[in-house]
């Protein structure tokens, strides 16, 4: 069993495609449920962002786990299969364990470095566990994926250029207005990304926001929270949005919506009713996009989307930090995968001390039937010495067969084993599966 990767991103497809393939987190458990389906797939989660769509499965074997992502994925973009694959990128095994230590690390984002995605991977995971649709790889590959961006984040710059897409993006529109100090701005949507937006938006020091958003006490919540660091702040419903733009010099989207939230209308009818003339920048975080791309042809409006942030030379790490952060994925994957490799040989080495011990019980037994007349205390000398002498002949062979195991290519030498002491490929498996417990010489001898 192995991890398989079916993802299509930033950097492999147009936002067009992206807006076809967003996922809600409705959409996510449909995917995985029916992606499960399938007796070729024993865990399935999916990772979703604004700039991506990926699942991981553990699968028996590839090229079946790819059609059976694939399929799920198509009916549920309505895109047909052939035109989902060209942009779509697949990793498999290795090859999956370092893209995902690399996507957690921020390495793999619109944004270099960006730290929000460590929490979506969190997310992810999360959600896949409270579902029950992770097992113990897809738990231990999440597990390490989020220690490493973790460390990525503490040990290394890499997100000193932007903490996130809201950063650059409000740094582009910074750009264009001459500055934020003293304007006014709209925040359409009061989730993370929103809150994340207006408090950039107080510290570059606008003098108001409105946030706007579907459900109007959560609007208050935030526009509460940002009254509390000194800016003035009111909250309306969707429906009030084209009085609010009126007086906009700012306007920030990022909605969970399937389709635009921001229509031409709006920002037209905005603009009408305001002070004549002014420039309007509109920064549109949503995937799929919270705002109508006609809005861009309008006369004095600014729309910054996804294409434009991935394009900005400040969406980009320093090529130190980055080198610095791919080298600890390099190393961390190297591990990962090298203690994956030794596991996978345990269940062997368990199998043969048991096969050892099963052997010494029944010599000792033969040895009772044959010298009834033993007293008890020579008996449990002659029983030592016997353990010890199998214990002594096994210990050299079992670390080596570990340490070789944990290179590349090292399940041949599990599989060098059985066949050298004709262990039985059942008993293998009932140790991996749990069925016989992992005897205390295993864990004394391996180090």
């Amino acid at each position: 069993m192995s991890v398989l990767l079916f993802g299509v991103s930033h950097r492999s497809a147009p936002v067009s495609v992206l807006e076809q393939l967003s996922t809600d987190e409705s959409d996510q458990a449909k995917i995985v449920d029916q992606v499960l389906q399938s007796s070729l797939v024993t865990e399935a989660m999916v990772l979703s962002t604004c700039n991506r769509v990926e699942v991981y499965a553990v699968v028996e074997a590839f090229h079946a786990g790819l059609s059976v992502i694939g399929s799920v994925l198509s009916q549920h973009s309505g895109m047909s299969l052939n035109d989902l694959t060209k942009y779509a990128y697949v990793r498999y095994a290795e090859a999956a364990v370092e893209h995902l230590f690399a996507v957690a690390s921020g390495l793999d984002s619109a944004v270099i470095g960006e730290a929000q995605v460590l929490g979506q991977v969190r997310r992810a995971y999360a959600s896949a566990e409270a579902n029950h649709t992770v097992g113990r790889t897809l738990h231990e590959l999440s597990q390490r994926a989020l220690s490493v961006g973790k460390r990525v984040h503490s040990e290394t710059g890499i997100d000193a250029a932007g903490a996130s897409v809201v950063s650059v993006a409000l740094g582009m529109a910074e750009q264009q207005l001459d500055g934020l100090a003293g304007r006014r701005a709209v925040v359409v949507g009061a989730g993370a990304m929103g809150a994340l937006s207006a408090k950039h938006l107080a510290r570059a020091g606008v003098e108001r926001i409105h946030v706007v958003n579907r459900s109007l006490p959560r609007a208050k919540r935030l526009a509460e929270n940002i009254r509390e660091l000194g800016v003035a702040a009111d909250a309306f419903p969707f429906d009030h949005l084209p009085p609010v733009l009126t007086t906009a010099d700012i306007v920030v989207c990022c909605t969970g919506a399937v389709r635009p939230v921001v229509s031409l209308a709006d920002v037209h009818r905005g603009l009408a009713h305001g002070q004549e003339p002014r420039q309007l920048v509109i920064c549109d975080l949503g995937m799929p996009r919270d705002v109508d791309p006609a809005v861009a042809g309008l006369p004095g409006v600014r729309v910054v989307d996804m294409d434009r942030i991935q394009r900005e030379p400040s969406a980009r790490a320093a090529a130190s930090d980055a080198e610095a952060a791919r080298a600890i994925v390099a190393a961390e994957v190297a591990n990962y995968l090298a203690g994956q490799r030794m596991a996978e040989v345990t269940p062997t080495v368990t199998a043969l001390r048991q096969r050892a011990a099963d052997v010494v019980e029944a010599e000792l037994l033969r040895l009772d039937n044959r010298l009834p007349s033993l007293d008890a205390a020579h008996r449990d000398e002659v029983a030592k010495t016997v353990r010890r002498v199998v214990d002594k002949l096994l210990h050299a062979p079992t670390v080596r067969v570990k340490q070789l195991a944990s290179a590349p290519g090292g399940d041949s030498y599990a599989e060098a084993l059985r066949e050298l002491f004709e262990l039985d490929q059942q008993a293998v498996d009932a140790v991996a599966a749990g069925e016989l417990p992992l005897m205390a010489t295993d864990l004394d001898k391996t180090e």
